[in-house]
């Protein structure tokens, strides 16, 4: 099953084993994810159309999507799509917190997240 990554992030080793793949143009989607004023409703629905004719006119896929963004343009980036035909997913990670002790006593603490599956949207 191949699903097509719409987030402004490359896929995980784990997420690409599980079927998700890059768009081709992979910068015009990250600038449509990309928002760097305050926009408001049409601003928002004109960009989830066009993330939408990217995946659909563009990449010619109209199967699972993987989503991801800010939380306001989610909703509409899930009804575009879904009327387009295609099934929006979000990845779902676990979280694991590991404390790495330097020589000096200090400790640093990393998060690693390990993906678990989708979740659908």
């Amino acid at each position: 099953m191949t699903i097509l990554n719409l987030t402004q992030h490359n896929a995980s080793l784990a997420q690409v084993a599980a079927g998700v793949v890059e768009p081709a143009n992979k910068v015009l989607l990250q600038e449509l994810l990309t928002f760097t004023e305050l926009p408001d409703k049409d601003a928002v629905m004109r960009r989830a159309n066009a993330i939408t004719n990217l995946c659909v006119n563009f990449e010619g896929h109209t199967g699972k999507v993987m989503i991801g963004g800010a939380p306001f343009l989610m909703g509409p980036l899930t009804a575009a799509l879904k009327a387009a035909g295609c099934e929006p997913v979000f990845a779902f990670s676990q979280r694991e917190s590991v404390d790495q002790e330097l020589e000096d006593g200090t400790v640093i603490k990393k998060s690693i997240f390990v993906h678990m599956g989708f979740v659908e949207a």
